[in-house]
């Protein structure tokens, strides 16, 4: 038998919903998950179906419960309930709670001429003082802005006030709630181009500058507050509170303990996504990051700037499918180290242009610094070397901007089991680099949100002391060969003459 009390979390992300529920030692008793359907149309255009997420949902969470009533499991234990969702993803609906078009997909690139618009008009500046954000296609207010342009339909609606604009955490909340909450977070919220992070409301400035006017937009609350309650369509005897709304990354960096300024988070995906906690109050960024809400509890509001890097992971995965140097990721950590350094060779992954913090889209991969005395391993070297490389020119830049030093660094995503690598990137970066070694890591910063509002989880002491004890590498008092590859780095990106601030 299970012991309780719990707490049940949803990550719903872009290419499946995970359900997890967590005992009050953060520790995972039982889970679902389901894939989600996206449709990758003409002209860059990524949709996805409002009623497919939100039935995805509730099959993820179907399965959750099947997993947690076979161990015993009672479900009258199950004491709220926290979701983190794809962050910029959006759906509009009318008043009845019908969509008025597919959710458009934070990967998106529909409105790129629209963000060039905003640019020539002038209101970049405008964006980034009362955002933190920059006017690109990535952030939802541009693609509703397209819409708004573009489908008569929408058009319509938000011109009679009948559309209602919500990220997949507010959509969510209104389907569960059969349509009595209509609510968002600080952190989602301030991923829309229409949140001041000042004021910490909309901006009506920039929504009228937009020509938006008519546009409902949620009431916003703290991430970890009562959000309304739910019985998941039925699966649940009676309803349970939903607890914390909060976007997927700030989940994760909540779930791995960026609790105070200084502390930081690196997913090492297929790109990476660098959150830094700064503290109380905003400060901008001078070198293309974006600054954003971090997370939020009581009247405690906790900032953050984001640092995006635009290809890690599909680095080695190009090296394996298209140059075939490996048969499995797995062997690159013996390749990298049968070498003893990478011999001057370096590979800059610009793929798809270079992200934070030199915003050049315009560049191209290359590798550099090739003689006849290198062979495969050295090229792979450089490749997983440019990870570390990437995040430490990140981590310098969120520095030099807000004058807070990193204290540590916390890890997550595929690349964290190569040991090559996390030690290279404590080395470079001279702190520990704490490696949770857990898949779930959103889906627990949800639920440790909704577990501090139900008492599930006293406070934050007690959640430090949860993500205390995890597997951190310190770096080699010896590191001047990482130093020296870094300056190499520099040198190779030419990065120091070339921040530029706008893409």
């Amino acid at each position: 038998m299970l012991n309780g009390p719990f707490v049940l979390a949803i990550d719903q992300g872009t290419s499946s919903t995970k359900t997890v529920i967590f005992n009050e030692k953060g520790k995972v008793v039982a889970r679902g998950s389901e894939p989600l359907r996206t449709m990758y149309l003409d002209g860059g255009l990524v949709e996805q179906d409002p009623q497919e997420i939100y039935d995805n949902v509730l099959a993820s969470v179907a399965k959750c419960i099947a997993d947690f009533t076979s161990k015993n499991g009672r479900i009258e234990d199950v004491r709220s309930c926290g979701i983190s969702n794809q962050r910029e993803t959006f759906v509009v609906w009318d008043q009845d709670g019908s969509p008025l078009h597919n959710a458009v997909v934070w990967q998106c690139k529909r409105s790129t001429a629209v963000c060039e618009q905003l640019r020539a008009a002038g209101l970049e500046e405008m964006i980034r003082r009362k955002t933190g954000l920059l006017a690109d296609p990535y952030f939802s207010g541009s693609k509703v802005i397209w819409l708004n342009l573009y489908n008569e339909h929408v058009k319509t609606a938000i011109a009679e006030g009948n559309a209602f604009f919500g990220t997949v955490d507010t959509w969510l909340l209104y389907k569960l709630t059969g349509g009595a909450a209509y609510l968002t977070d600080h952190t989602n919220a301030s991923r829309t181009l229409f949140f001041n992070l000042e004021t910490l409301a909309w901006d009506e400035d920039l929504i009228r500058s937009f020509g938006l006017d008519g546009l409902h937009l949620p009431d916003i609350q703290p991430s970890s507050s009562h959000f309304g309650t739910t019985d998941f369509g039925g699966l649940f005897p009676d309803v349970i509170p939903v607890t914390a709304m909060i976007g997927d990354s700030h989940a994760a960096a909540f779930g791995e303990g960026c609790f105070g300024p200084g502390i930081a988070k690196a997913t090492l995906g297929t790109g990476s996504s660098i959150l830094m906690n700064i503290g109380p109050e905003p400060k901008p960024s001078q070198q293309g990051m974006v600054t954003t809400i971090g997370w939020s509890a009581g009247d405690r509001v906790e900032y953050a700037l984001e640092g995006v890097i635009v290809t890690c992971g599909a680095t080695i995965e190009w090296l394996k499918s298209h140059l075939g140097l490996f048969n499995d990721i797995r062997e690159t950590e013996a390749m990298a180290r049968s070498v003893k350094d990478s011999g001057g060779v370096y590979l800059i992954p610009a793929f798809s242009g270079l992200g934070a913090p030199h915003w050049d889209m315009n560049r191209k991969a290359s590798i550099t610094g090739l003689t006849f005395n290198a062979n495969k391993n050295h090229i792979v070297r450089a490749a997983l070397e440019s990870i570390p490389f990437q995040i430490k020119d990140v981590i310098v830049a969120m520095e030099s901007d807000t004058g807070i030093a990193l204290k540590e660094l916390k890890i997550d995503g595929g690349l964290t089991s190569n040991n090559f690598v996390v030690q290279m990137l404590a080395d470079l970066l001279e702190k520990p680099v704490v490696n949770l070694g857990f898949p779930e890591v959103s889906a627990l910063g949800a639920a440790y949100l909704s577990g501090l509002y139900s008492g599930v989880y006293p406070d934050i002491d007690y959640l430090q002391k949860l993500s205390a004890g995890h597997s951190s590498v310190t770096p080699n008092a010896a590191n001047d060969a990482a130093k020296l590859g870094y300056q190499g780095w520099q040198e190779a990106i030419g990065a120091a003459p070339q921040i530029h601030l706008t893409h």
